[in-house]
């Protein structure tokens, strides 16, 4: 819980958390190096340099003390001579004013040591030159100015590591990222084909990568295998029932035409034709389930076409259906296009079968598609919503039986059919028209 607020800082993909783990570790582990070489070989070696230097520059206040300027100049021209060191005396040499580049890590040192050593140091010249720094300090006899080598008061060349750090730190970096790719991608396809075998798509999968992924991706193609003979069988049982059940629904026909033509009683000729009428939705509503589970391949089609073909089919077997809502232009998506108008004819009929009038619209999102069907019916309680998702279920409380509400396949077909197309279907209070309102939302992929 004490790190919880570091979970909106951190990558949420499994490449990004992974590639985390190894640069963390290089990273903080190059800073530890970096302020340990620092402190040890900035700080410690610049300081023991420095006691050289420091104890050569007494040898110059020694020299001049008690001399006349004269003679102070000439003891300074032989100490400069035997120890490299540049030197000016007297009243008029101007104090030097301290000036060091930000990034000059020894440079801290020397300016420190050397207020240390001289009590009456003025400054350091640390920025000037690369190769040198000048210092002054007050004698009894004047000013002294000193201009030292810089390598007889720091190492050479201290960039040198750090660069060589920071090399080898993007080469070991660089070098496992290829081999964490390698160890993401079989991952990643695996990943791909679960979601795209939820959209009801066979992508082609092979097993690859480590043992343990190995391990499921074999789990995942074995359980994609039992789906599919699932799917198969209840295709075939629904197909099949309903098949054979045409059968006797003609031979029934064929005897109520010999009824009628023996003058059987109309009224029951009729209560007759109309139980049949009744038998043969259920069966194409066995079939329309059934066709679901088919094969079909995604194509690139504009949903606003297709919203306006199923409103005008709706019209055209007399029903009362308006569009509310359409985008301007064309709306292209990769979607099953008779699975999808099959969905919307299921959400049109179903308003329609429970309320006078239909209102569909589209609203393209960001990331989504929403279709909306509404109507003014009764609606359906919110506790039963999830129930009426399912196969097979009548709500007898909420919706009226006596319009023939079927055997509860429409709403499953158009829930399936949202699932394959990786959406969903919502159910909701219609705020307009009072009813039940049904969204299907679709991803928009790039």
């Amino acid at each position: 819980m004490f790190f919880a607020w570091l979970k909106k800082f951190t990558p949420r993909g499994i490449y990004g958390r992974a590639a985390l783990i190894i640069l963390l570790p290089v990273v903080v582990l190059q800073l530890v190096v970096l302020v340990a070489f620092s402190q040890r070989y900035f700080d410690d070696v610049t300081e023991q340099l420095m006691v050289g230097v420091v104890a050569e520059v007494g040898l110059y206040e020694v020299a001049v003390e008690g001399l006349e300027p004269q003679d102070a100049r000439a003891a300074m021209a032989d100490l400069d001579a035997r120890l490299r060191i540049s030197s000016s005396f007297g009243q008029d040499v101007p104090a030097v004013v301290s000036s060091r580049l930000w990034y000059d890590v020894s440079g801290r040192t020397i300016e420190r040591t050397l207020k240390e050593a001289f009590p009456t140091f003025e400054g350091v010249d640390l920025a000037s030159s690369p190769r040198q720094f000048a210092f002054s300090f007050v004698t009894d006899v004047g000013r002294l100015r000193l201009v030292v080598d810089r390598l007889r008061a720091s190492a050479r060349n201290p960039h040198q590591l750090i660069v060589l750090m920071l090399f080898t730190g993007v080469v070991i970096t660089a070098i496992s990222i290829i081999f964490l790719r390698n160890q993401m991608r079989p991952i990643r396809r695996l990943a791909r084909a679960a979601d795209a075998f939820g959209r009801g798509e066979l992508v082609p999968y092979r097993l690859s990568g480590a043992t343990e992924v190995r391990s499921a991706g074999a789990a995942f193609l074995n359980m994609r295998a039992r789906i599919e003979r699932q799917i198969d069988q209840r295709t075939l049982m629904l197909s099949g029932v309903s098949h054979d059940l045409r059968t006797p629904l003609t031979r029934m026909r064929l005897t109520l035409s010999m009824l009628e033509a023996e003058g059987a009683p109309q009224e029951e000729i009729d209560a007759l034709k109309s139980d049949m009428s009744e038998m043969e939705r259920l069966l194409d509503e066995f079939l329309t389930f059934a066709r679901t589970d088919a094969a079909e391949e995604n194509e690139l089609v504009d949903i606003c076409a297709l919203v306006t073909e199923a409103v005008a089919r709706a019209k055209r077997a007399g029903g009362d259906v308006t569009i509310c809502d359409m985008p301007s232009g064309e709306l292209s998506m990769s979607v099953r296009p008779h699975a999808l108008a099959r969905a919307l004819d299921n959400l049109i009929g179903n308003a329609l079968r429970y309320g006078t009038q239909a209102f569909v619209s589209l609203n393209a999102l960001e990331r989504s598609v929403v279709l909306t069907v509404e109507d003014d019916g009764p609606g359906i309680p919110e506790a039963d919503r999830e129930r009426a998702l399912h196969p097979f279920v009548r709500l007898d409380g909420s919706r009226n039986q006596n319009m023939g509400s079927g055997v509860g396949l429409g709403l499953s077909i158009a829930v399936d059919i949202a699932r394959r197309h990786g959406g969903s279907l919502r159910l909701s209070d219609s705020e307009d028209h009072g009813g039940l309102r049904a969204d299907i939302v679709l991803p928009r992929r790039s």
